[in-house]
């Protein structure tokens, strides 16, 4: 009998020391991911344990390639912007992050960033009466440009074209999908992780995407072509003048049902 009691009482002690282990180690990870989630910067995600937890429960439902372009739907009322979009060189930064969203190497926050904010501000200047900024109404920190009148309207923050990070240089956006196709397959940029659509458009518009930050001047005339492109799909604002042959005629807005509520 004293044996098979003190059998027990060593099994009962090993597997607590083993549960003892396995808190720790996962306390541990815990720790360093919750502090990982902070080292992201300010974002539209408050950076308390509760913003953390919040964005841990919408990570189950991340696309989970985000270099993966989506579909074409048929059928589109108007074409993409885009004509071509030349190779970016060398290989894609290390993004992290749901929301935020950041890019953690190959980052420009130096005098081509103030080209950038300053460029947004230009094309608010020479098309007043189309586009708007202030601050981003889904980031809640950078620089946000806004259409006047949104023909893509996409639920959440219906009428934000484009947001800028002061964190990377990198910003978020949403394009025609042909666009953003050509976009993702030639290295300037990625899906966000809740750009798929349905009821996560309650956090961010379907296609919603990263371009990542210029490093030099020649790639800085190739962000601005993208923000070009998204001024064309979200205002139907043609800022470089390459659609007038083929202007938008008709308000299209995509829909989908969050919690059972139609939106529009």
């Amino acid at each position: 009998m004293p044996l098979q009691i003190l059998h027990s009482s060593l099994v009962l002690l090993f597997f607590g020391i083993i549960l003892g282990v396995l808190t720790t180690l996962f306390s541990q990870l815990v720790h360093n991911d919750y502090y990982a989630f902070l080292a992201l910067g300010p974002g539209g995600t408050p950076q308390t344990i509760f913003g953390y937890l919040k964005i841990k429960l919408l990570g189950l439902f991340a696309i989970r390639d985000p270099y993966k372009p989506a579909s074409i739907p048929a059928g589109l009322p108007r074409p993409g912007y885009l004509t071509s979009v030349p190779k970016r060189v060398g290989p894609r930064p290390d993004v992290r992050g749901i929301a935020p969203h950041r890019q953690m190497d190959q980052r420009h926050t130096g005098e081509i960033h103030q080209r950038f904010r300053t460029f947004i501000t230009e094309l608010v200047a020479k098309n007043p009466q189309g586009l708007e900024n202030g601050t981003s109404c889904l980031e809640k920190h950078g620089l946000g440009l806004f259409a006047a009148m949104p023909l893509n309207k996409t639920g959440n923050c219906p009428r934000e074209i484009f947001h800028l990070h002061a964190f990377d240089g990198s910003s978020h956006l949403t394009l025609h999908p042909a666009d953003a196709s050509l976009v993702i397959r030639n290295g300037w940029g990625q899906t966000h992780p809740l750009g798929s659509g349905g009821w996560l458009r309650r956090w961010v518009p379907k296609g919603f995407m990263m371009v990542y930050a210029p490093r030099d001047e020649a790639e800085l005339e190739v962000v601005k072509e993208i923000v070009a492109a998204a001024c064309w799909w979200v205002g139907g604002v043609d800022v470089n003048g390459k659609m007038q042959a083929n202007p938008p005629v008709e308000r299209w807005t995509e829909c989908s049902e969050v919690d059972g509520v139609r939106l529009l």
